[in-house]
């Protein structure tokens, strides 16, 4: 009894300090004005220009004065622009605050709809967290020393996401429709699908080249290299899965079946926010639906 009092109480004490470890917003730097700020969340994009700061995604609330302070090392202008790659919270969670500061907001046109949608299930409209423009297919945006091109990927990680090119810069933004080195959330209750993510990753790889710096929705900055195996491992999976499906094989038979993702677990994929299990039982309902 009194050894499992102590382990009790050292899992508890381990969970309260795990809660109050310190978030720490990190910069890469990836041309002469184009950034990657990671810390808790979805990565952001930042681009320095003449009318202030774009920035892509703004991770969660909480995070907003220390991003807005690591933000102030890169330049002392003000965020004029936020783009989300889709309504998640940990991509869009901190809107509110840079709208605050000023900051106009853009998305594709479901991700004002979801997030509207979910806080008026929650009884709080808060429309300055709401993107103020929205486009359908894409979006164009033109400075002094960039060109911006975002492309909406239908039914990927959501119905909502964005790829967004910085064209000088060569620089992609991919927001969740890619894990580096992990298996993807696919959210399929919002409109996602394996079939939609394979090819948001195909589109990717027609815009980008051999030198091309990918920043990812979660995981380390990328490589052309590094979406090409992604794509495979997705690929594969999924084909296997299907083979599984046509031979009449059940949700659970799929979901139980290590081999199908043994090759990939290995190398870590499972070792994110979705393990192998979920990608299995994930990709075998979006296929079955």
């Amino acid at each position: 009894m009194k050894k499992l009092l102590i382990a009790g109480l050292l899992i508890t004490w381990t969970s309260i300090n795990a809660q109050k470890k310190e978030v720490v917003i990190k910069i890469d730097t990836l041309s002469e004005n184009i950034y990657m700020l990671t810390g808790q969340g979805g990565n952001i994009g930042v681009f320095k220009n003449e009318k202030g700061l774009f920035i892509i995604d703004d991770q969660f609330a909480r995070l907003s004065s220390k991003i807005l302070s690591k933000l102030k090392t890169i330049s002392n202008q003000p965020i004029t622009m936020v783009i989300n790659t889709h309504f998640h919270g940990d991509h869009t969670g901190g809107n509110e605050n840079m709208a605050n500061q000023g900051a106009t907001i853009f998305a594709q046109k479901n991700v004002r709809s979801r997030m509207k949608k979910r806080q008026q299930e929650k009884g709080n409209i808060i429309y300055k967290s709401l993107p103020v423009i929205t486009f359908d297919k894409g979006l164009q945006l033109y400075f002094e020393k960039e060109h911006i091109k975002a492309f909406h990927v239908h039914n990927a990680h959501t119905d909502g996401d964005a790829l967004i090119y910085f064209a000088k810069g060569n620089v992609l933004h991919m927001g969740d429709t890619f894990f580096n080195g992990r298996y993807p959330y696919i959210d399929l209750k919002s409109g996602g699908s394996i079939k939609g993510y394979i090819k948001a990753s195909e589109k990717a790889l027609m815009i980008v080249n051999d030198d091309t710096k990918i920043i990812p929705g979660h995981g380390k900055l990328a490589t052309k290299k590094d979406l090409e195996s992604f794509l495979a491992m997705l690929k594969n999976i999924t084909d296997t899965i299907q083979k599984e499906i046509d031979a009449g094989k059940s949700e659970d038979d799929v979901t139980k079946n290590t081999v199908i993702t043994a090759n990939y677990d290995v190398k870590g994929y499972g070792s994110g926010y979705i393990n192998s299990e979920k990608i299995r039982k994930t990709i075998y309902q979006s296929l079955t639906r």
